[in-house]
């Protein structure tokens, strides 16, 4: 498993600058192929888990891997975040980019970002004590703390627009059809 110092090395010494044609440069590439095609906004991920450890997952995301554990106290090794933690991480890290994105868009600059998910959930459906509750978490919790020259009211407005752009959000928010076979 790489370390967290060393990939984010690789993406640390990105300047704003050199952000905002990214992100400029993927908005005009996008809109080009959608408009060339629209079924070319069709993307599909896969994700592969294997065990490993008492109920720990090796994942596989195309080249990347990462290890996804439970603490002690819930039959895990506490070798790595857990699904719910990662979950969260993925709300978080989805918002980043979507705040970036739009900020790009509305020619607001964000200076410093960090965002705060705090879910709740109750483990009792998990282990069967109470089947009426849900297995996920009832209420999730952002802080987004943002810096930059720009006027609270128009970070606010960001916020909405990233509220209503965003893919994890959009999960955590609505139900998916979600199908599942065993081979």
């Amino acid at each position: 498993m790489t370390l967290l110092q060393d990939q984010t090395a690789s993406v640390a010494d990105v300047t704003p600058d050199e952000r905002a044609q990214r992100l400029t440069d993927a908005g005009t590439t996008w809109n080009e192929r959608i408009a060339a095609d629209p079924a070319n906004a069709e993307l599909t991920y896969k994700v592969v888990g294997r065990g490993v450890g008492s109920v720990g997952t090796e994942v596989r995301a195309g080249k990347h891997r990462f290890l996804v554990d439970e603490p002690g106290a819930l039959a895990g090794d506490d070798a790595a975040a857990s699904p719910v933690e990662y979950a969260l991480g993925a709300l978080v890290s989805c918002q980043v980019v979507v705040f970036r994105l739009y900020a790009q868009a509305l020619g607001l600059t964000i200076d410093e970002i960090e965002i705060t998910a705090e879910g709740d959930l109750n483990v009792q459906k998990l282990f069967g004590i109470d089947e009426s509750g849900r297995a996920g978490f009832h209420d999730v919790r952002l802080k987004i703390d943002i810096s930059g020259p720009n006027s609270a009211d128009e970070y606010a407005n960001l916020r909405k627009v990233v509220d209503e752009h965003c893919p994890v959000l959009d999960l955590f928010a609505n139900p998916v059809p979600t199908s599942s076979t065993l081979v």
